[in-house]
C-alpha cells in the first residue's frame, strides 16, 4: 500500500536522524545561532526553489505570525518576491536573483537559511557565498549528500535520502523543531 510505504520510509529517515549524534549537534548549534540572531534583533532570511520555496515561505510565516504560542513576531523575510525574481531573471539571470537579494539585505546581524533538496541550487549557493562575505551566518536544510552547499553553509542539516519528497518531509519537521525551540 502506497500510504503505508510512504509513512514507513518517512519514519525510518526521521528515526535515523533522531539517533545521529552529529546531526543533532549541528541542529543544536544551528538552533542556538538562530536564537542568538533573533535575540539581537537580526532578520532571518530564507531562500529555496520549487517546493523549497514553499518551505521557506512556511518557515517565515511561522516566525512572523506564531507557531504554537503567543509571542512577539520574529523578523523574517524571504528572497521569493515574485516581481523582483521575474524582473531580475528576465533582465539578468535567474541564477543570480538570490545573490542580488543577499547583496541588498544581508548584514552580519542577520541569518540566511538556504533550503535545497539537492544541495546544489546555484542561486541558493550564490546567496550563501554573499552571506559568507558579509559574515552572515548560514543554515542549510539540504538533502542527498548535501551537494555544494554542504561545505558552503555554517550549519548543514542533511537529510540522507535521494527522494525529494522524503527530504521535504524532514525539512518541514526541522522547520517546526526550530520554531518550537524559539518559542520555549
Amino acid at each position: 500500500m502506497i500510504a503505508k510505504d510512504f509513512l514507513a520510509e518517512s519514519a525510518r529517515i526521521k528515526g535515523e536522524l533522531a539517533r545521529d549524534e552529529n546531526f543533532l549537534k549541528v541542529w543544536q548549534d544551528a538552533a542556538d545561532m538562530l536564537r542568538s540572531v533573533v535575540a539581537q534583533g537580526g532578520t532571518v532570511y530564507l531562500c529555496g526553489n520549487g517546493g523549497s520555496t514553499c518551505d521557506a515561505l512556511h518557515f517565515r510565516e511561522e516566525l512572523v505570525a506564531r507557531y504554537n504560542r503567543e509571542r512577539p513576531g520574529i523578523r523574517a523575510q524571504h528572497f521569493m518576491d515574485s516581481p523582483t525574481l521575474t524582473c531580475w531573471g528576465n533582465d539578468y539571470d535567474y541564477h543570480t536573483a538570490f545573490e542580488r537579494e543577499a547583496k541588498t539585505f544581508l548584514t552580519e546581524r542577520d541569518l540566511l537559511i538556504g533550503i535545497s533538496t539537492s544541495g546544489n541550487s546555484k542561486n541558493v549557493l550564490a546567496a550563501v557565498e554573499v552571506a559568507r562575505e558579509r559574515k552572515t551566518p548560514t543554515i542549510g536544510l539540504l538533502g542527498k549528500s548535501g551537494g555544494a552547499l554542504r561545505t558552503a553553509v555554517d550549519y548543514p542539516l542533511i537529510v540522507p535520502s535521494e527522494e525529494t519528497d522524503r527530504i521535504q518531509e524532514v525539512h518541514i519537521t526541522l522547520i517546526h523543531s526550530f520554531c518550537e525551540f524559539l518559542e520555549r
